[in-house]
């Protein structure tokens, strides 16, 4: 054996798994076990999360959850090339290229296996994410290459230099042959994508698009695609998102109407009527003039029942994460909203936000005008959504704020102190993690652990148990 030939390291094989695993799942989708098992203890055995390791999983969804990759992905495919003052090369870190081909890895699947079959609305919007992270791990801007712009796109340095803020890894071999080759690529993937979006197809068919039945995935694809679509099209689109809203609506107005709403006020006189005439009461007050000879019972006087109850004028602030993974939420919160500003003496205010906030306060008795204003999908940033609320707040005690989110927020700690000093100033502070029709959904461990010991635990379950919340402040 010639003692000068370089001997495969441990973090070499690890490094050779994961690269194996990426040829592998691009040309055959079907999983290889022994390739999966040894990838996840690799992925385990260097610190990342396994999700990575998950065909589902977006890269923005990864980032939310572990924001501390975000940097790792940025220029993660520009090439190291630097050299000490001699012009050796700087000695391998094998550590980092087994992060490297694990991250690598994550980003290649998910933009160029896609798969076959008809796409959703939502896949598509992932796919564009992704895409966009793989051109930003090419150093250059998301969109630049899909949009034909190559490497000059995003301005410094042209070809070949990884440009500053990037992220990248120094100054690098000649790009310029990469990212042309790329580019149409992506264009064609993601074409390719558009048509399999059969749902267009059957919108713009009257008779198709009448025999469909409105669902919460429909309407998630529906929102998602309406800046995409037109004409017959749109129109069916709107069509169905209006009969959806109508039918959640009719749901839950019953649930809000099954609980009067304040207390009795006994210093308005009882209005006079048959409904409200308190048969018992009377019976019992007119007693004395039961004649036992005639049976027969003399009412000198009627007794009705009080039914004006005290109303205190009351602001509800709802805040809604419209990101791409609350979309259940946004909708059932949506209509929620509408009903609870048809209430008397409620006043109703509504905040979607993702990495930007928009006030629909002045639609949010039309939830389906509101929905359409809707923007699903991006990253979360809470504090922006805060800006809109906390000016809506002038008397504390008579405000609840509803929070909707799954809380994987950037600025955790800030947004989390801002809501602390709500509830400290005597607004009721209800977070949520979700308002579904099957009352699942996931909440940042950070938060919630928080959110209980402040004494304001996070509603996660059927849309009813946010109903009843609401019913008793507003009692």
């Amino acid at each position: 054996m010639n003692d000068a030939t370089p001997r495969a390291t441990p973090d070499d094989n690890r490094r050779q798994v994961l690269y194996w695993r990426l040829l592998a799942r691009l040309f055959d989708p079907e999983e290889q076990a022994a390739l999966e098992s040894a990838s996840l203890a690799v992925v385990e055995d260097i610190g990342l999360p396994p999700a990575l390791l998950d065909p589902q999983a977006s890269v923005d969804s990864i980032v939310q959850r572990h924001p501390e990759l975000a940097g790792e992905f940025d220029g993660l495919m520009v090439p190291d090339a630097a050299a000490d003052e001699d012009g050796d090369a700087v000695a391998r870190d094998r550590a980092a290229e087994v992060r490297r081909a694990a991250l690598v890895s994550k980003v290649l699947l998910n933009v160029f296996a896609t798969g076959t079959g008809a796409v959703s609305a939502g896949q598509l919007s992932r796919w564009q994410s992704d895409a966009g992270w793989l051109e930003r791990a090419l150093g250059c801007s998301p969109g630049d290459l899909r949009g034909g712009r190559g490497a000059g796109g995003h301005g410094a340095g042209g070809p070949g230099v990884s440009p500053a803020g990037t992220g990248g890894h120094g100054a690098g071999p000649d790009l310029s042959r990469l990212i042309p080759a790329i580019g149409p690529e992506l264009g064609s993937l993601e074409a390719d994508l558009v048509q399999r979006m059969h749902l267009r197809e059957v919108l713009a068919d009257p008779r198709l698009a009448a025999r469909l039945t409105p669902s919460m995935s429909l309407i998630e694809q529906l929102l998602r695609d309406k800046n995409n679509l037109s004409g017959v099209a749109l129109a069916n689109a709107k069509s169905l998102i209006r009969r959806f809203v109508d039918e959640v609506a009719e749901v839950l107005r019953t649930q809000v109407e099954k609980t009067t709403v304040g207390a009795i006020d006994r210093s308005v006189p009882p209005k006079r009527v048959f409904r409200n005439l308190d048969l018992d009461r009377t019976i019992w007050k007119n007693l004395t003039n039961y004649s036992p000879e005639e049976e027969r019972l003399y009412v000198d006087r009627l007794y009705y029942r009080h039914t004006a109850r005290k109303t205190t004028p009351q602001r509800l602030i709802v805040v809604v994460d419209q990101s791409g993974s609350m979309v259940d939420s946004m909708v059932n919160c949506t209509i929620l909203a509408s009903i609870f500003a048809g209430l008397p003496k409620v006043d109703v205010h509504l905040v979607a936000y993702d990495t930007r906030a928009v006030d629909l306060t002045p639609w949010v008795h039309d939830p389906f005008e509101t929905l359409l204003r809707t923007q699903l999908g991006g990253g979360t940033d809470g504090t922006v959504a805060m800006a809109l609320a906390q000016p809506k707040i002038t008397e504390p005690r008579n405000t609840v704020v509803v929070w909707i989110s799954d809380f994987y927020e950037w600025n955790h700690q800030p947004l989390f102190d801002s809501m602390a000093a709500l509830h400290r100033s005597g607004v009721k502070f209800i977070p949520v993690g979700s308002v579904t029709s099957s009352g699942r959904g996931s909440v940042n461990p950070w938060f919630r652990e928080r959110f209980k010991d402040q004494g304001t635990p996070v509603i996660s379950g059927h849309i009813r148990k946010l109903v009843r919340e609401l019913k008793t402040f507003l009692a």
